[in-house]
């Protein structure tokens, strides 16, 4: 079934789940795969869609903010985004597998900007990440469910 106000609800969730806004995508996602009423591939196709479209935003914002790190209100001091340039150095890009993860993963994308990731490189390994999560997630609900 294709009712359009589910999707966008869900793409909108996974999409400001992956900002630093708190929203819970999962939770929607659960809830829609438990009616039964929509197609698992869509419902995967639109959550990862949203999430790594809102993972790009962080990238994005990573690449432009660092130009006001003097300014009083940027968000990070001195210490704590060396700290988050080192440690993305020490794991490089590899580290973006861990963007699905409550509260690093949305702060590690916008790093993964700061240190002028590559953006294929970026969408690949988010891609591959937050897809992966979907369907674990999607997976464990169904099979519990069913």
């Amino acid at each position: 079934m294709w009712d359009l106000p589910a999707y966008l609800g869900l793409f909108i969730a996974a999409f400001g789940a992956a900002t630093l806004l708190p929203l819970q995508s999962e939770a929607v996602l659960v809830g829609l795969l438990l009616t039964s009423d929509y197609s698992i591939t869509a419902l995967l196709l639109v959550a990862t869609a949203g999430n790594v479209l809102g993972s790009a935003v962080n990238w994005v914002l990573g690449r432009y903010i660092e130009r006001y790190r003097s300014r009083r209100w940027f968000p990070l001091s001195e210490e704590k985004l060396g700290r988050a340039q080192r440690a993305y150095h020490r794991y490089g890009r590899w580290s973006l597998l861990l963007s699905w993860v409550p509260v690093i993963g949305d702060p590690l994308t916008m790093i993964a900007g700061v240190m002028r990731e590559p953006l294929w490189s970026f969408l690949l390994i988010v891609l591959v990440a937050k897809a992966t999560r979907y369907m674990v997630l999607a997976a464990l609900t169904l099979g519990i469910a069913g």
